[in-house]
């Protein structure tokens, strides 16, 4: 990618925020359809889940993205990934148990769970798209 010439490096870049932009609002938008189709705004409490979930990463572990993949010796960065993954299972087991106990229908628990995974890919390639190295996802 260095042999590149800048202004089509600039162009690589500017696709994938937009990219990034459009995994992000695409979440967004089945998060509130899967409220307003059906008429119940019971879906919403996975937006807790999904402000919750990177700060602990964010204080603990920093803006180093190289110790979510690597074995760790710091007590803090451990604790900073169990949060993480509880409030991720949280965000699943939202819309599940809401389901379960008959206050949303089929259509929003698949939006929900569209949401999530929408969300989920455009983080990944959040994180794959910043590494230095050449071992990118783009």
């Amino acid at each position: 990618m260095s042999d590149l010439p800048r202004r089509m490096r600039a162009c690589l870049q500017s696709g994938k925020l937009a990219m990034l932009a459009i995994l992000v609002s695409g979440g967004i938008v089945l998060q509130i359809l899967a409220c307003a189709l059906y008429n119940n705004w019971w879906p919403m409490l996975t937006v807790l889940m999904y402000v919750l979930l990177p700060m602990p990463l964010i204080f603990f572990a920093g803006f180093d993205t190289s110790s979510l993949y690597s074995e760790s010796t710091s007590g803090w960065v451990d604790a900073a990934k169990f949060m993480t993954g509880a409030s991720t299972v949280g965000s699943i087991a939202i819309p599940v148990i809401l389901k379960h106990s008959g206050v949303i229908g089929w259509g929003a628990l698949a939006m929900e769970l569209s949401s999530f995974f929408v969300f989920a890919l455009s983080i990944l390639c959040y994180l794959g798209s910043n590494e230095d190295d050449g071992y990118t996802m783009f």
